[in-house]
Parts: structure tokens; sequence; C-alpha cells
């Protein structure tokens, strides 16, 4: 056997390194890099050969990332969250082999980013109600409607994008799944100024922006199920948090500990030692998740993570806020926060900004009903619009 057919954790860490010694990410581009882990098959380990894997369980994910980032190589999930934890897992499970060839390898160098159009103004808990419509017209379809809430959308090249495509069935049958060039001249691009002074969220406006049909993940009419891919893609990234000790929100509240002796009290150790405790119960738990992880991709069971990890960031930031006392009042003008203000001002500008994460990846709310219905087997919600078509719905 040799170091490019591995079966062992041993053998993925050895890959590894040998990718490292080859290409220092230390001194060569992040392209570079990450192109050689791509090539390889460590960028998905669970994904097949040829597409940035070594079809092997994903549990093994950990072993190539401890060596790959423990040598300075970045994180493919920061570089670009919504290609690596969302987009990769929905081309390959319903994308033709073209969009697999086309997307896969530029999407996790991060030479290419993502962006997600799902959510709209009238149309966000309730995704399936959505208006955005597509119609087709001979191998193109013609895309109108409004997304809002879209992460990264000023940056994106490309965007996974759910319309409806059929307005005289159920809202869940009705929908179709793409691929969209953010290029598109029919594309507009317009940043939501957030309480950071950060414009990273978007509204996105379609004005028969073109699709070709080849662009299309998953048959006509089946965009419900292609999302729910996504979804619980998008749910066990971000609920699955840091796979590394010692890193993640639970690492700068503990750092802070130690760097402000002056700010300590008996009351602020209990609260970091049980922050501690269930920060590190959560990175054990999903490194679990991601290690159950196959070709079919994660289940509901990623909600947990998503749900209670983003409550667990929010207690963490508000401690840290605690901790500082009226200096973490301080953040200067919402109006222009910029790279200075995150690197003076890092643990007031991620407390503003993890309100966020209860609503962002699905509500914690929703969430909930999740769990509820798809784990726990408890009834569902009474919801009286499942069989009615979707333009004879009532809509605000």
């Amino acid at each position: 056997m040799t170091v490019t057919e591995p079966r062992t954790v041993t053998d993925v860490e050895d890959l590894a390194r040998a990718v490292v010694a080859r290409v220092d990410p230390t001194s060569s581009s992040r392209e570079e890099f990450m192109g050689a882990c791509f090539d390889a098959g460590l960028a998905w380990v669970h994904f097949p050969v040829g597409r940035g894997g070594l079809g092997l369980p994903g549990s093994m994910q950990s072993a190539a990332d401890r060596v790959l980032q423990g040598a300075g190589g970045p994180d493919p999930f920061r570089q670009n969250p919504m290609g690596y934890g969302m987009a990769a897992p929905t081309i390959l499970g319903h994308g033709s082999a073209a969009l697999q060839e086309r997307h896969l390898r530029p999407l996790y160098t991060a030479e290419e980013l993502w962006c997600q159009l799902f959510s709209e103004p009238d149309a966000g808990s309730d995704l399936a109600g959505l208006a955005t419509r597509a119609e087709k017209s001979g191998d193109e379809w013609i895309v109108t409607g409004q997304k809002v809430w879209t992460s990264l959308a000023h940056r994106a090249r490309f965007a996974l994008l759910l319309a409806r495509t059929d307005p005289d069935l159920p809202k869940h049958r009705g929908l179709t799944y793409f691929v969209l060039d953010m290029e598109d001249p029919g594309v507009e691009v317009r940043p939501l100024r957030q309480m950071t002074g950060d414009a990273e969220f978007n509204e996105v406006y379609m004005t028969q922006a073109r699709i070709p049909d080849s662009h299309r993940l998953g048959e006509v009419g089946q965009g419900w199920n292609v999302a729910m891919t996504t979804l619980m893609n998008e749910r066990s990234a971000i609920g699955g948090g840091p796979a590394m000790e010692d890193t993640g929100p639970i690492a700068q509240a503990v750092s802070l500990w130690r760097t402000r002796p002056e700010l300590r009290s008996p009351v602020l150790r209990d609260r970091l030692a049980a922050l501690y405790e269930r920060s590190e119960a959560i990175r054990l738990t999903g490194s679990r998740l991601r290690g159950g992880i196959g070709s079919k991709g994660p289940g509901a069971e990623g909600t947990i993570g998503k749900l209670v990890n983003a409550e667990l960031n929010q207690e963490i930031y508000e401690f840290c806020i605690d901790m500082l006392g009226p200096e973490g009042a301080l953040y200067g003008s919402y109006d222009t926060a910029d790279e200075t203000t995150a690197a003076t001002l890092p643990l007031q500008r991620a407390f503003l900004r993890s309100r966020a994460n209860t609503i962002e990846g699905g509500t914690s709310e929703v969430l909930r009903n999740v769990v509820a219905e798809r784990l726990l087997g408890l009834p569902g919600d009474a919801r009286n619009d499942k069989t009615v078509p979707w333009r004879e719905v009532p809509r605000g």
C-alpha cells in the first residue's frame, strides 16, 4: 500500500504530511496549497476519488485537518463557508458530473466564493412559501424575484438558488434548485448594514436572470428535496463547532481570562468553567457527528448541534462583555466598522455579531420544531396549506 491509497487514520495523516512536505502552506499561495489538498483527496475524505475525496468515512477528515491546519494551512470552511459546507455536498449529491468537475475544486480552493439564495422578505422560516419565479425558455430558465439576508452575496461568484417553477402545485412540490452565476447582468446585490457596522448580509434582486438548464440540481419540481441536502449540511457545518481543541469562541473567553487578571472574580470563574465544559462537550459531539457523515450526508441530528452551539456562542460573548465591564461598551463608529475594528475590538464585535447566530441557518424556534418532529417523533404543527396550490395560498 502507498500513501495514495489510505485506509486508516495513520494513512490519512501520512498523506497529509506528504502534501505539506511537497507544498508548504506557509510559503505557498492558498490556491496552490488547497489545490494540492484537493488533488490528494483531503478536501472531503468521504467524497469519491477524483472529487476531492478518498471514499473513506467522514471520521477521518479530522485526522487530515489536524495535520494540514497544524502546519499553517487555512480552514476551508472559514475561507468559503457556503461553498465548502453547503454547496459542495449539494452539488455532489444532485449535480451532473460536468457540474461536479467544474465547481468542486475552485470552490474548495476559495477561488470562487458561494452564497445561498433561499430566504425572501415573505419566506424566511416558511421557506417553501417563496415567490421567486423561474420560467423555462428553451434550454434556459428566466428568473425574477428577490432574496434577502444572503451572506457574502457581494463577494460570491456563484449561488445556490431555490425558485418556484410551478405555482399551481402545493408549495413544497413546485420548487426547483439551480446554480446561479452571480455575474449575470440580471443580478443586483444591495448590501445590508448590520449593527456591527459590517455589511456581510445582502438583498439580491434577479430581473430576468438567465440560467442554463444544465445548471439545474435535481429534477424539475424536486427542489425541496435538494434544499434539504443543503440545509442539513448547513446546520451540521454550523453546529459542529470547531474541530480543534481550544479554538473558537471559548478560546477567546479563556484568553481574556488569562490576559486580564484584574477583571477576574469568583463568580466569573465559575461561569467560565461551566461554559468551557459545555463548549468541549459540543466540540466532541460535533466531532462524532462529522465522523458519522457518509455518502448520504448528515441527517436531522445536525440540527441539535446548530441549535445548542448558536446559543452557547451568545452566552460566551455575553460572558466576555460582562467581564470587560464598562470597557465592553466601547466600539467606535457603527457606520465604519472595518478590519481595524475587528483587530482592536474583537470581543465587542463578536458579541454584536453573535446575535445573528440564533437566526441564521434556521431560527432556534424552527430548529426546536425539527428536533421535536423528526428526531423525537412528536406531532407536527398544524399546516393547512400543504395540499393547496401555491398561488391560492394567502400571502402578506
